[in-house]
């Protein structure tokens, strides 16, 4: 079965840019009719749509974080990227990828991400 599992920094400083991998097992992100997506949860909040990418490579984002986020993806290593920029306090939170069809499953296990100097 499908499992994705999210990588990267555990800390990250204000101003600068987060970046998360999620790698994919089990199936291509390339084929089908799924969406990958980013989604994250803040402390003490609700779940919050980051973005996604198509099989295409076609991107889609949340209008409120549009200006600072990008998703890309490697095809070679079945994984796709997450880049936030100019974080802040406020973009501490769970990070999670997950596949997105009629539903996000399955998940990630989730990786915190803290935005503290």
């Amino acid at each position: 079965q499908v499992q994705l599992q999210e990588s990267g920094p555990g800390l990250v400083k204000p101003s600068q840019t987060l970046s998360l991998t999620c790698t994919v097992s089990g199936g291509s992100i390339t084929t089908g009719g799924a969406v990958w997506g980013w989604i994250r949860q803040p402390p003490g909040k609700g779940l919050e749509w980051m973005g996604a990418i198509d099989t295409s490579g076609s991107c889609y984002y949340n209008p409120s974080l549009k200006s600072r986020t990008s998703i890309s993806r490697d095809t070679s290593k079945n994984q796709f990227t997450l880049q936030l920029s100019s974080v802040a306090p406020g973009d501490t939170a769970v990070y999670y990828c997950a596949r997105g069809n009629k539903g996000w499953s399955p998940w990630g296990q989730g990786t915190q991400v803290t935005v503290s100097s």
